[in-house]
């Protein structure tokens, strides 16, 4: 089953958030992670999630193979190179989904053809028509994406777009990989193929556009004009280099001028705004105060003239409004008088869902915080739900910190962690700062040594007492780890955070453990006559 629309004025939003926009560095996700983006990128009504490249490790196929069996609504692909053993690891992973597709594709520009593939234009067609056959054998979904397509001479990317066609691809896509091009000609392109390949009616034309040189929605916009009816971007417009079109802002761009583009979107544009959240808090990647649709300062007037204009009529200056990505006029919400009922809606009207259990958590920690800061603001509110969802689980847990600093010495930290094992260590340490001490007394009470290659802290609130996010990257054992922590405390959050990076590290090494014990005993079995 393909997600061609009936209504020929509709554009499939094509989200590869978990897939082109995981490979950003720095945005790697567990697969509790990528599974509760895939959820919300439901609930935002995306018409497919590209969930992965199952052929690039074992845990992308397994979180792949996660997502299309438990997320409902849209079309689940699995991307794949050319080839049977790339296509089967992705049929393998996305054969469960109510809807499967296969992504497959090859690069076909003479850069590509002569520097990466050292192939032939008539290899590549060839190439290209066995992968497409072979996935549509498993698939009755299938795209095909000529990589680099946008700086592919135009007469053979038709060729090579038409031999797709005919072997079977329902969707054609047509990347920007590099971002190199611009909206005029990339209108062109696609006016080109749409008026030259024979049985384009047939497939569905989709744009995948970069944006390195910041044109990566203005190009998708171009395509969509010149008839394209899928395109594939990324919530906060994650991706490789300077990452993909960003979701928001296009289809925002589509229904604030539906009337020029003459096309819609089944987005629920209300659940922007949390989804971005949701993913910045994951991936550690600040939005920034400026970032169109979903940034702090998207809605914020400061000049007298402009908040004049305001007062008279919000469309003096916003030409959207802020409830229709999600967002509230409202700052200052609850207090710590302020009961659970309160608390559950003002969540809710923040787009966010939560079980009884993650509820109770949440008013456990926003009483406590209440009775710290003298006024609570949604961000306070969204740090509270995010904690819930993703708090760590590990062996290690922080009981006590006490940390001193002295301009005319060096910092001390003392750490007291419980083990799950009913273990309560004490540790001291030396260090720089205050941060550096207690990240050093960690390391030595749980014996898990790292390097350090980031340390940011922002706030999420605003106030004299707000609560300040610390965002901690680490290396160890050649892979890196990100862990993130939100108190009213600066220290204490990075000390949360650091621990939250050693219990990712453990529970990786027990994972390790388990697996070469079963592979061990498995072996033991073979060999036993």
């Amino acid at each position: 089953m393909t997600a061609k629309p009936r209504d020929p004025n509709r554009v499939i939003i094509f989200d590869t958030t978990l897939r082109d926009g995981e490979q950003s560095p720095g945005c790697s996700m567990t697969q509790p992670e990528k599974l509760r983006v895939a959820r919300a990128l439901a609930e935002l009504g995306v018409d497919v999630i590209e969930a992965g490249f199952p052929a690039a490790s074992r845990g992308d196929w397994e979180a792949v193979r996660e997502i299309a069996r438990t997320v409902r609504g849209p079309v689940i692909a699995g991307l794949a190179r050319c080839n049977r053993e790339d296509i089967d690891k992705a049929w393998s992973a996305v054969c469960e989904a109510a809807r499967p597709r296969l992504h497959v594709f090859l690069a076909t520009s003479a850069i590509h053809r002569e520097h990466k593939l050292n192939m032939a234009k008539e290899q590549i067609i060839h190439t290209a028509v066995e992968g497409v056959k072979y996935a549509r054998s498993l698939c009755d979904d299938v795209e095909f994406s000529p990589e680099d397509a946008s700086r592919t001479e135009l007469e053979f990317l038709r060729e090579v777009v038409e031999a797709a066609i005919d072997a079977g691809a329902t969707t054609i896509n047509v990347p920007d990989t590099v971002g190199y091009t611009v909206p005029e000609e990339f209108h062109e392109v696609f006016d080109y193929l749409l008026k030259n390949v024979r049985g384009a009616e047939r497939a569905t034309f989709s744009v995948h556009c970069h944006n390195d040189l910041g044109m990566a929605v203005a190009n998708s916009l171009a395509a969509v004009r010149a008839g394209a009816r899928q395109v594939e971007c990324t919530i906060n417009g994650i991706g490789e280099r300077a990452g993909n079109a960003s979701l928001e802002e296009l289809v925002m761009a589509i229904k604030t001028r539906e009337a020029l583009l003459g096309v819609h979107t089944g987005i629920d544009t209300r659940r922007l705004f949390p989804t971005s959240r949701l993913l910045s808090s994951i991936t550690g990647m600040a939005i920034p105060r400026n970032k169109a649709v979903v940034g702090e300062n998207a809605f914020a007037h400061e000049s007298g003239i402009h908040q004049h204009g305001m007062l008279k009529h919000h469309s003096t200056y916003e030409i959207m409004r802020p409830e229709d990505v999600g967002l509230t006029r409202s700052h200052l919400v609850l207090g710590k008088h302020s009961g659970r009922a309160a608390l559950r809606d003002r969540i809710k009207e923040l787009g966010f869902e939560l079980s009884d259990a993650e509820l109770a958590r949440v008013f456990e920690d926003f009483k406590a915080l209440a009775d710290k800061k003298k006024e609570l603001f949604d961000g306070d509110l969204e740090a509270l739900v995010l904690k819930a969802e993703f708090a760590e689980s590990g062996p290690w847990h922080l009981e006590s910190l006490h940390a001193v600093s002295d301009s005319a010495g060096a910092a001390m930290a003392r750490v007291g962690l419980r083990h799950g094992d009913g273990r309560l260590l004490s540790q001291e340490s030396g260090g720089d700062g205050p941060v550096d001490a207690a990240f050093k007394a960690v390391e030595a009470a749980t014996g898990v040594e790292v390097t350090l290659r980031k340390f940011e802290v922002h706030s999420v609130s605003m106030g004299e007492d707000a609560q300040g996010e610390a965002v901690v990257t680490v290396e160890h054992n050649g892979r890196s780890y990100r862990g993130s922590s939100v108190t009213t405390d600066i220290v204490e959050s990075g000390v949360r955070a650091f621990l939250e990076v050693v219990n990712r590290i453990e529970s990786t090494r027990a994972s390790a453990e388990r697996i070469e014990k079963r592979n061990a005993e498995a072996a033991d079995t073979a060999t036993t006559p």
